[in-house]
């Protein structure tokens, strides 16, 4: 497994996560999802870390499967197209609802096929003006994968997440802001900074984040009445923590809460 591939730098409670294999736009390969696994769940189990930004190296933020490496399996008699998104790609998205750690995706370049997912996966996305989203499997003979088929229509609804799908086309940043895909655009030499100030107010809130995120995650696909309940016990919880302490007390005293994520 190449080290490398995956950047994790931490500083104030911020992990920054990079992509970090320019020359292919940051394709995606079985090293990169072991690494990013391995990534968010050392991230998830340390205290210190309260927000997280997954990001790209250069000038694209993930132009998906590593098509070069796919052909040079195909030729070796390696069909199965599969196994990444069975050993490392499905178990990330699957596992990122019950992520601690609230993640903002900062995309610059291009997000295509698995890197529109891995880009969906944020609970807060800015897009550089340059760049763009496409899912380009019907180009090849293949269909959606990474949860695309999940996220995407949640996110922009069945019509305009079909049409991504069949046609194939690019969809610049700006529309995607336009859609509801994404919730920023900035101009590229922003990008950084828009994203570390979001990140910024992430990791200076409370505990109940966490809770706050699974929880809209969780409402895309349950019943009111389980919704209510989830809402209920998670309630409880929080009123528990000292945070909620600190933004009481916070609140009457008329000052900002200073929160600590417990």
């Amino acid at each position: 497994m190449s080290a490398d591939i995956v950047l994790v730098q931490i500083n104030q409670g911020v992990a920054r996560i990079t992509l970090n294999d320019p020359p292919s736009l940051n394709a995606f390969n079985a090293d990169m999802g072991a690494r990013l696994v391995e990534t968010f769940a050392q991230l998830d189990a340390d205290p210190s870390v309260r927000a997280a930004i997954l990001t790209g190296a250069g000038r694209g933020f993930c132009s998906g499967a590593n098509l070069a490496q796919k052909a040079d399996a195909m030729a070796e008699g390696e069909s199965d197209v599969g196994g990444v998104l069975q050993d490392f790609v499905n178990p990330l998205v699957a596992s990122i609802p019950q992520r601690r750690v609230p993640l903002v995706c900062a995309v610059n370049g291009p997000a295509a096929g698995v890197g529109l997912s891995l880009a969906l996966l944020g609970d807060y996305i800015v897009a550089a003006e340059s760049a763009f989203f496409l899912l380009a499997f019907s180009r090849i003979g293949l269909v959606p994968d990474g949860g695309a088929t999940y996220l995407l229509p949640r996110r922009i609804g069945l019509t305009r997440a079909t049409e991504m799908a069949l046609l194939a086309e690019r969809i610049p940043a700006s529309q995607a802001l336009g859609w509801g895909m994404i919730n920023k655009v900035v101009p590229d030499a922003d990008l950084a900074a828009a994203a570390d100030a979001v990140a910024a107010r992430l990791a200076a809130g409370p505990a109940s984040l966490a809770r706050t995120r699974q929880l809209m995650l969780a409402s895309m696909h349950t019943t009111l009445d389980a919704q209510l309940q989830a809402e209920l016990d998670n309630q409880r919880w929080a009123g528990k923590t000292t945070d909620f302490a600190e933004g009481v007390s916070a609140f009457l005293a008329k000052r900002p809460a200073q929160f600590n994520g417990r």
